[in-house]
């Protein structure tokens, strides 16, 4: 297969290349690609988006930004053979807006914050730290390991849940079609026989014989009660009321607690490593927090205020565990605690990353466990009117 290739060669600037590969990552390894940086590629054929909506894709932008500058090129090169490489897209609107601001005088972390919705505060922050030490590839590099590490635990958590949804949705629908056909069907011959189902059969035979009267009226309900519950969560007030009762489950609430704190530890581990100041960094990772450690954030930065180590703040607000604070502590007095929070972090993450696995082994066996009884009470109680009757007219 042939791909367009964008690449950067050291002396030649920026080229476009047809290349012959059989697969996408063998692209980089072609005869006319050695010495230089692969940017972008496509396969031939395949048509551009030109569209203007959607959403920035903020860590191709960051892979490529930094692909770039690596190979030599300054900033403005690279947004300019970026935004060419999109004309015509949302991408290229934004890279065009950036590059009238750096012309006009303006840094680019100023730039950056004319566009809140494509770069988050935590982005405009990492550059701006990389401005005033000069060293910007080695800050995209740090954002790109950070957000690769918040994806895969995001990643890790639905694929968690899916299985046991697919789950549940099966078993739904298989019982419902026992309730809704096959119960009406066994119910008529019993009444061919004179006879009624007694005990818990009757109650089974009843749900079948409404449900079947009233499909139409259950179906159409079942889609307001889903489209209502989805209107619900969308409000704040109700995903916030959710989130205290969760949190007030004592297992569940700490497990909850473990998955924001380490997104807290390892986004404040970044900023610091950037260079930014430890106050400035707690104020801007305050919106990744929970309403419930939100209150203990703002108690650690006024300790702070009044001369207490982040070691001693933190644990005052809440926000570390036994061997969070200890860890903190050592990079206190070493004076790397950027890189010790991130390092608490990663700690907590494959923490996390095992609760998952465990809740994953046991949940889904139980779920199928209950979901097989169900099923198989329903056929129990379908047979047993019949082996009364077959024991009658023996």
């Amino acid at each position: 297969m042939n791909y367009e290739v964008m690449a950067v060669f050291p002396g030649r600037g920026v080229s476009r290349l047809t290349v012959a590969a059989e697969s996408p990552e063998l692209v980089a390894s072609a005869p006319a690609l050695q010495g230089g940086v692969v940017v972008s590629l496509r396969p031939l054929g395949q048509r551009k988006a030109t569209g203007r909506g959607g959403k920035f894709p903020l860590p191709l932008f960051t892979r490529q930004m930094l692909s770039l500058l690596k190979a030599g090129l300054t900033v403005v090169e690279g947004l300019e053979t970026l935004a060419e490489q999109d004309q015509g897209s949302l991408t290229s609107d934004i890279l065009s807006s950036l590059l009238t601001h750096l012309r006009e005088g303006q840094s680019l972390s100023t730039a950056l914050q004319n566009h809140p919705e494509a770069f988050p505060d935590l982005y405009v922050a990492t550059v701006r730290a990389s401005e005033r030490t000069g060293d910007m590839p080695e800050a995209l590099q740090r954002y790109i390991v950070f957000h690769e590490k918040v994806a895969d635990l995001k990643k890790k958590i639905v694929s968690a849940a899916i299985y046991p949804v697919l789950l549940m949705s099966v078993g739904a629908i298989v019982t419902l079609f026992l309730l809704g056909y096959v119960v009406p069907r066994f119910a008529l011959v019993f009444a061919d026989s004179g006879r009624d189902p007694e005990g818990l059969s009757s109650l089974l035979f009843a749900w079948g014989g409404f449900i079947n009267h009233h499909a139409g009226a259950l179906a159409i309900g079942c889609v307001l009660a889903m489209a209502g519950l989805v209107g619900l969560f969308s409000l704040p007030a109700v995903r916030a009321a959710v989130a205290r009762a969760a949190w007030r489950v004592p297992a569940l609430g700490e497990r909850i607690r473990l998955v924001f704190l380490a997104r807290f530890y390892r986004t404040t581990g970044m900023l610091l490593r950037a260079g930014i100041p430890l106050k400035t960094t707690l104020g801007m990772v305050a919106d990744i927090l929970p309403s419930a450690l939100r209150s203990g954030l703002l108690q650690t930065i006024a300790d702070i205020e009044q001369g207490q180590p982040f070691s001693k703040a933190a644990e005052s607000g809440g926000l570390t565990t036994p061997v969070a604070m200890r860890m903190i502590a050592v990079g206190e007095r070493s004076g790397q605690l950027g890189d010790m929070m991130e390092a608490v972090a990663t700690f907590y993450d494959e923490e996390i990353n095992r609760l998952v696995d465990t809740f994953t082994r046991l949940f889904e066996p139980l779920l199928m466990t209950v979901i097989g009884g169900v099923i198989g009470g329903i056929v129990l109680l379908l047979y047993m009117p019949i082996f009364e009757l077959a024991g009658n007219f023996q």
